[in-house]
């Protein structure tokens, strides 16, 4: 089942080391499917609140290549890069199947 790294970015004080994490990062993701599939762009908060500059989204084909994708050494190399200037709120979420209506989740069948 596909998983998806989400990040809620608040910060970024944008210089060398978050240059240089850019430029490497998409190569950490090509070992375990990772694509970018929303990285930052247009948004609107249409309820609660919101980091001030959007969101990252990263997909991975599960759950699985998704976690193996943030303890590889190719990512620890650089996420320091990131997370010395930026703050964000980052999880791993797992999707749902193909076909998955909201009230699966009334029937404990969420997977």
């Amino acid at each position: 089942m596909t998983a998806y790294a989400l990040a809620q970015v608040h910060a970024v004080d944008f210089g060398p080391d978050v240059v240089e994490y850019l430029r490497r990062i998409d190569a950490t993701l090509d070992a375990f499917g990772g694509r970018f599939l929303v990285h930052g762009g247009a948004f609107e908060t249409l309820e609660g609140s919101w980091g001030e500059l959007g969101l990252i989204l990263i997909e991975f084909p599960d759950y699985r290549q998704a976690r193996a994708w943030h303890d590889s050494p190719a990512y620890r190399d650089i996420v320091e890069l990131r997370t010395r200037h930026m703050t964000a709120d980052v999880i791993l979420a797992e999707g749902v199947p193909p076909g998955y209506r909201a009230e699966q989740a009334l029937k404990g069948d969420a997977a």
